[in-house]
């Protein structure tokens, strides 16, 4: 049996106020409001009109899909549908989970990825209502303790690229065990490197699906044996990074494929019949999107033009920042003779709006507290829920930390540690500005320290302005 799979992952960053929860006009998605509306209308609604999340394997970003639910209903029961859709058919949905933040988790500390990894897994039941099977790792950055806690959460696979693989001689056309320190196992599907990178990178290969598949696809099979063809890109190629390619994909997985006897299926499906038989250690700290491992989200690897020494120097200020915070939340917690992991991770039920934050506290036995308590235990919730945020990986990724995408991390850092200072009357503003005046360009006129200055004024104008309002 020949078989394709086509693993598309959509996301998009958190671009709005932390402030107003609002997106702000972005000039460069004109004539849209944002990049959001743009991507929508060029990617979203279109492969959710011709149907082909009901063909596909995908991860929606938590970010993007409860932005979808809340934007274009439409657009959200559609991509739901059509995953319940395959359910229904075979017993497995197209849908994956990813963590609720894309971070980059072998960066984080085992408790941040415990938060990351449960909250993705309970928002995706919120939207899909099921237990994932799968779960993608945000740039496929991978290390055994992330591989770990995605099993130990009963998530059965991941998607992987080939180089991620420790030993030489993968074949990508079948899945692969990777045994885990404590006696779990977790299922790796590796992508195919040359056509992937041709889908994404090269758009003359998808220019036509039925001659996709006769000069590109075809001749990658050999033998007899069942094998699986997995393509894993960004879900945007699919319409908005390319137009029109969301028909090449439609053409693609509802007609092209059908027509050379090469079954359409998903990793997760396919696993039903084609457990893996062999296992495999993996490449620890690497990702899809570095040369150098995972260091283009903390130093100066060459990946990006210029001079990349501010992503250290910023990485050592978050770092440094979250460190303090998770322990301002711990005593806290402590002083109560809680858990205060335990009432992070279940944060979830707030955020989904299963729970109100009274409910929410109940369930400690916290709900009796006088007010001021319970005031004061939802800004250092509200402040872990930044602390979290501000990882978000588009902070590193680029060039220059004069970006939006680096901006927002710093605005959401700025706003955790004043929720911080709300809370308990602890100043940690100092430090982290003192930690920012080294990020630095001589090409960039100006430096992390004067961004997040303009941050924390903004900040301050707001809650004053709420101060009096309240009065």
């Amino acid at each position: 049996m020949k078989a394709l799979s086509i693993h598309a992952h959509f996301y998009q960053p958190p671009r709005e106020d932390p402030l107003t929860g609002e997106l702000p006009v972005e000039k460069g998605a004109a004539p849209y409001h944002d990049f959001n509306e743009k991507i929508l209308a060029e990617c979203y609604r279109p492969n959710a009109i011709l149907g082909n999340f009901e063909y596909i394997s995908f991860n929606v970003g938590a970010t993007l899909m409860n932005w979808l639910q809340n934007n274009d209903q439409v657009t959200y029961r559609r991509i739901r549908a059509q995953d319940k859709a395959a359910f229904l058919r075979s017993g497995v949905g197209n849908a994956i989970a990813q963590p609720y933040f894309h971070v980059i988790l072998p960066l984080a500390n085992r408790r941040e990825k415990e938060t990351q990894i449960h909250w993705g897994i309970m928002d995706f039941v919120k939207h899909f209502g099921r237990i994932p099977k799968g779960m993608w790792l945000p740039e496929t950055a991978v290390d055994y303790e992330t591989l770990s806690l995605v099993a130990q959460h009963g998530i059965q696979y991941t998607i992987l690229a080939p180089w991620q693989a420790r030993e030489n001689g993968l074949d990508p056309t079948k899945p692969y065990l990777v045994k885990l320190d404590n006696g779990d196992e977790i299922t790796v599907f590796f992508y195919h490197d040359s056509l992937s990178g041709g889908v994404s990178f090269h758009p003359n290969m998808t220019e036509n699906a039925y001659e996709f598949v006769e000069k590109q696809l075809e001749s990658k099979y050999f033998g007899a044996q069942d094998q699986l063809m997995l393509i894993a890109s960004d879900g945007e190629l699919y319409g908005h990074h390319k137009k029109f390619r969301d028909w090449f994909l439609a053409y693609l997985v509802q007609s092209a494929c059908q027509q050379k006897a090469i079954e359409i299926t998903t990793p997760g499906l396919w696993l039903k019949s084609h457990p893996p038989k062999e296992t495999i250690g993996i490449q620890e700290n690497t990702s899809w999107s570095c040369h150098h491992g995972i260091a283009r989200w903390s130093e100066d690897c060459g990946c990006t033009p210029g001079n990349g020494k501010w992503k250290r120097v910023l990485r050592q200020a978050f770092d440094r920042l979250a460190s303090t915070l998770d322990d301002v939340f711990s005593s806290e917690g402590t002083l109560l003779g809680i858990d205060p992991w335990e009432m992070r991770n279940r944060y979830i039920s707030v955020l989904s709006k299963e729970l109100s934050f009274t409910d929410f506290l109940s369930e400690f036995s916290l709900n009796a507290y006088p007010s001021w308590k319970v005031h004061q235990l939802e800004l250092l919730m509200r402040s872990q829920f930044e602390r979290l945020r501000m990882f978000t990986s588009c902070g590193w990724f680029f060039d220059r930390f004069d970006r939006i995408e680096t901006r927002n991390n710093v605005a959401y850092a700025a706003h955790a540690l004043w929720l911080a200072y709300l809370a308990t009357g602890i100043n940690l503003s100092d430090q982290f500005e003192e930690d920012l005046l080294d990020v630095h360009r001589s090409d960039i006129s100006i430096s992390g320290q004067e961004i997040y200055q303009d941050s924390i004024e903004k900040i301050s104008r707001y809650y004053d302005r709420k101060k009096i309002i309240s009065r």
